[in-house]
């Protein structure tokens, strides 16, 4: 895909025989380094040492660039939490880098944070006039920020979770490591994802699945939309107050988000995907004799494509896993050059055949025409281009960085003007109708696609904060 940025991840461990969880959050976070490539980082203490002897490190850039073995070595504790990310709100900045770490008058709080708040400014607010000073430009530090000074007329950290979570509006996976106690908290509908996992006598809360089988941890199960999970010395302990009855999981963790292997919400990611091509098979089929998909993230779906048609799955071209996304490039010349270095085409498979190409969307629509007239030159008779998504039509606010809509091809073209554009012979999407079948019959959000908010965003957006100016 090209043009969508993914979610956040996040990670929390907490070995309650004391062990040292620092190459776990390492390994965790490598796992779920496909959520976020801008930055990282991991904040880690010792519950049986000092209160507030927090170590941490963040920086701009890879898990293997940030947290090299020379800067880690030293780090230790039986408590630590861990971030990936990529920027939705604030700007791409070392100082946007998380956990964000706070020291205040009830000692410590590290917090990571997946997702994206459609109330911000209100909340910021709300602090600037306590005299609030803001480090970042990012809606995690409001959020730390209203768990300290909640924490401060509370008896616990959860009680002051609890009360800063029942102000959030928008999608949002927390996890928060105070000295003793690891927090994990899910937005009421369920929008960002996070999952509970255990190993011996460690417990891990992580934003996939896949996170945890690389720390060796069993998969429990999924904290529910609007559940709060503790974890201390006393065990675990889960909070459902701020439940509502009413869900809606992102559609695009199943579509593109979420790793192959994950299962999310009860539903096998690559599962989810062979049903999605399965279903683009059923509606838009075509005479043909190759389906293939876009590294990496259409071959499930091509898969699906040939398994649901009967025609021949293949690859047809050869990525170089060592150049970086071609959406990150700051130019549209670059990011158009960038895809002649990561992506060639195998011509003996494609030479004088005609083509299922299949993606999870289109966005822009440069990176699916370069593809297309890479194959054509390479002697593909054909190009029938098929799409895993409906068409992009309306923004995230969410944490789904979804371009303006000047910038998304389907907001001013018609499927046939698209297929035109990019040179393709057919073109085909997803019927909005087979998402829930896809997802496992889920209740989704859908609202990039349809305009159907889970909740009153326009209100929350065209809010007047009375600064007094």
């Amino acid at each position: 895909m090209a043009g969508i940025k993914e979610a956040c991840g996040v990670f929390g461990i907490y070995d309650l025989d004391g062990g040292n969880v620092v190459p776990s959050i390492y390994y965790g976070l490598t796992s779920l380094q496909h959520r976020g490539q801008e930055s990282c980082g991991l904040a880690v203490s010792r519950t049986d040492g000092e209160r507030g002897n927090v170590q941490f490190h963040k920086d701009l850039g890879l898990v293997s660039e940030v947290l090299r073995e020379d800067t880690i070595r030293n780090m230790e504790g039986d408590l630590g939490i861990g971030h990936v990310r990529y920027s939705t709100t604030g700007a791409s900045v070392a100082e946007n880098a998380q956990p964000l770490v706070l020291s205040y008058i009830k000692g410590t709080l590290a917090l990571a944070h997946n997702g994206n708040l459609i109330n911000t400014p209100e909340l910021k607010w709300e602090l600037i006039q306590n005299g609030a000073i803001f480090h970042t430009t990012t809606d995690s530090e409001v959020i730390a920020f209203h768990v300290a000074r909640e924490r401060v007329h509370s008896k616990t950290v959860e009680e002051a979770v609890l009360k800063t979570a029942r102000k959030l509006k928008g999608g949002y996976a927390l996890v928060i490591m105070s000295p003793r106690k690891l927090i994990g908290v899910r937005d009421p509908f369920g929008l960002k994802p996070l999952c509970l996992g255990k190993r011996d006598n460690t417990y891990v809360l992580a934003s996939e699945s896949c996170a945890l089988t690389s720390v060796g941890a069993e998969f429990i199960r999924d904290i529910e939309p609007g559940e709060m999970i503790t974890i201390s010395r006393n065990g675990i302990e889960s909070n459902k107050e701020l439940s509502t009855g009413k869900h809606a999981h992102c559609v695009f963790e199943y579509i593109y988000f979420a790793r192959l292997d994950s299962m999310m919400d009860g539903v096998k990611i690559y599962d989810a995907r062979i049903r999605g091509g399965k279903s683009l098979a059923k509606s838009y089929p075509v005479e043909a004799d190759l389906v293939t998909g876009v590294p990496e993230s259409g071959i499930p779906a091509a898969k699906g494509y040939s398994e649901g048609s009967g025609i021949p799955f293949g690859f047809a071209f050869y990525k170089n896993s060592y150049i970086g996304r071609t959406f990150i490039k700051p130019t549209q010349k670059e990011r158009e050059s960038s895809v002649h270095l990561k992506l060639s085409v195998l011509d003996s498979a494609v030479k004088g055949k005609r083509i299922v190409l299949v993606d999870d969307s289109i966005v822009r629509g440069t990176t699916i025409a370069n593809l297309i007239r890479m194959l054509k030159k390479a002697g593909a008779l054909e190009v029938h281009v098929r799409i895993s998504s409906p068409p992009f039509l309306h923004p995230c606010y969410f944490g789904t960085d979804v371009p303006s809509n000047d910038q998304l091809i389907a907001s001013n073209h018609s499927a046939q003007e698209i297929c035109e554009m990019i040179g393709a012979d057919s073109l085909g999407y997803m019927q909005s109708d087979y998402l829930e079948g896809m997802a496992g019959h889920l209740p989704l959000c859908k609202a990039c696609f349809d305009g159907k908010y889970p909740m009153d965003v326009e209100a929350e957006l065209n809010k007047k904060i009375d600064c007094g100016c």
